[in-house]
């Protein structure tokens, strides 16, 4: 007899429930989130389980790698897109571990891609930059407002890299000059630890021909690439580009009906990541080509700015997937001609 897993992940314990195919429980069990406990509970289903689903959260790393060592079949649950349950008024733990088990029984479950765990720290190590990127732009911005706020002065971006705890007592006073050179310390910072996680992401890529053909887009780099690279992971779970650009949220999400405005679907649904780096894209290609920019600039004066900008971030998404489908290089004219 078949039997199913389903796995219902929390911060500190899990809740294991196996079905059969009439979807009866044959085990269930909360245990704690011990990696030799749960597989050794397991281990007397093993031959007969079709698979384990596990719930796609914050910490199912070490649960999926633990099983799959194991040489347990595993599915990551997508949980975004797991159907809510029918005609059930009370749920629970054990409940939830049943339904995954369920969907997998019937073929229906919708899975998440599970990176290859040799790609996924560097994937991390690029996630944790971006982080700090984005919070070096808050501190610089911040810096910035605050200079404009007392001293009626707009500096620009390179000025304000320029600064020096000198320039800043020259221009404020305290108790607010302080605040201010805390500021440009944390920027520093930041500037210094953006440098070191570029340095240890670069010691850290084995080379991939995916990464050379991005990086023939203008104004992409080898840690944008590696970015839109790791993120994508195998180009082949996209049925077409639509389903890339959707999955890097640079689709529309208007839901129209008789040419009415009905309302918006998830602009959430996707991949942050990904979105961010196409939007980093788009940036600088219309910086660094003459034709993406003059297709920018048509759809500047037309629509608002980040509109022009994600339909352009949308043109390359669909851009990279041919490149990565076909594994050729960009094709300016192919994409904006």
């Amino acid at each position: 007899m078949t039997l199913y897993c389903g796995i219902d992940l929390h911060a500190n314990n899990s809740v294991i429930s196996v079905l059969d195919e009439q979807d009866q429980v044959r085990y269930e069990k909360r245990l704690p989130n011990d990696l030799a406990m749960i597989v050794g509970n397991l281990q007397a289903y093993k031959d007969e389980l079709s698979a384990c689903v596990v719930e796609s959260t914050y910490n199912w790393y070490w649960l999926v790698d633990g099983l799959m060592d194991a040489g347990f079949e595993v599915r990551l649950a997508h949980t975004g897109a797991i159907p809510q349950y029918a005609g059930i008024k009370h749920t629970n733990d054990q409940t939830d571990a049943r339904h995954l088990a369920h969907l997998l029984r019937l073929g229906i479950l919708p899975e998440g891609h599970i990176m290859p765990k040799e790609q996924r720290a560097v994937r991390d190590l690029l996630r944790r930059r971006m982080l700090l990127v984005h919070q070096r732009t808050l501190h610089h911005l911040s810096l910035q407002s605050l200079v404009a706020r007392y001293t009626g002065e707009r500096l620009s971006s390179n000025q304000i890299k320029a600064l020096d705890t000198e320039a800043l007592e020259q221009k404020l006073a305290d108790p607010i000059c302080f605040g201010a050179q805390i500021t440009l310390a944390a920027l520093r910072w930041l500037n210094k630890a953006v440098d070191l996680l570029e340095h240890e992401i670069q010691k850290q890529l084995k080379t991939s021909k995916n990464y050379d053909l991005l990086t023939s887009i203008p104004g992409v780099g080898k840690i944008l690439a590696a970015t839109i690279a790791l993120e994508t992971g195998e180009i082949k779970r996209f049925p077409g580009p639509g389903h890339y650009a959707s999955y890097a949220r640079c689709v529309s999400t208007d839901k129209i009906s008789n040419g009415k405005h009905k309302g918006r679907g998830n602009k959430k649904n996707g991949n942050k990541y990904l979105a961010w780096a196409f939007m980093e894209a788009a940036h600088y290609a219309a910086i660094w080509n003459p034709e993406i920019k003059r297709f920018y600039q048509k759809r500047k004066a037309k629509r608002h700015i980040l509109v022009a900008k994600k339909t352009l971030a949308n043109k390359l998404a669909r851009a990279s997937y041919h490149m990565l489908s076909r594994q050729e290089p960009f094709d300016v004219q192919r994409a904006f001609g």
